[in-house]
């Protein structure tokens, strides 16, 4: 329920106070974000304000696909879920490719 980054961030208190895992996530509101239906609206929002990077992106310089899921990473303060943000990444692009926005 919550990434290897977050797991490191509360790995001192979890050592300093005792307290359980999932009652630091809790309490600090660190729980990872899987929700596609939350993160699509990010990921639209992210694209939409980097155009530029998305049509180099869509002109072969596949390199910068890593940035995009970088400004999820950031923009939730590493609390997406990696996995399904790039899924959702991917899939957007896709649509802009097929000439569904952009």
């Amino acid at each position: 329920s919550i990434s290897g980054k977050i797991a490191k961030d509360i790995f001192e208190e979890l050592v300093t106070t005792g307290a359980m895992p999932a009652d630091i996530v809790a309490r600090r509101g660190l729980a990872q974000i899987s929700d596609a239906s939350t993160l699509a609206p990010l990921v639209d929002a992210i694209l939409a304000a980097n155009m530029e990077s998305v049509r180099k992106y869509l002109a072969g310089r596949e390199n910068i696909f890593g940035f995009f899921v970088g400004q999820v990473m950031k923009l939730t303060k590493g609390q997406a879920n990696p996995d399904i943000a790039t899924d959702l990444v991917k899939r957007a692009l896709e649509v802009i490719r097929e000439g569904g926005e952009g």
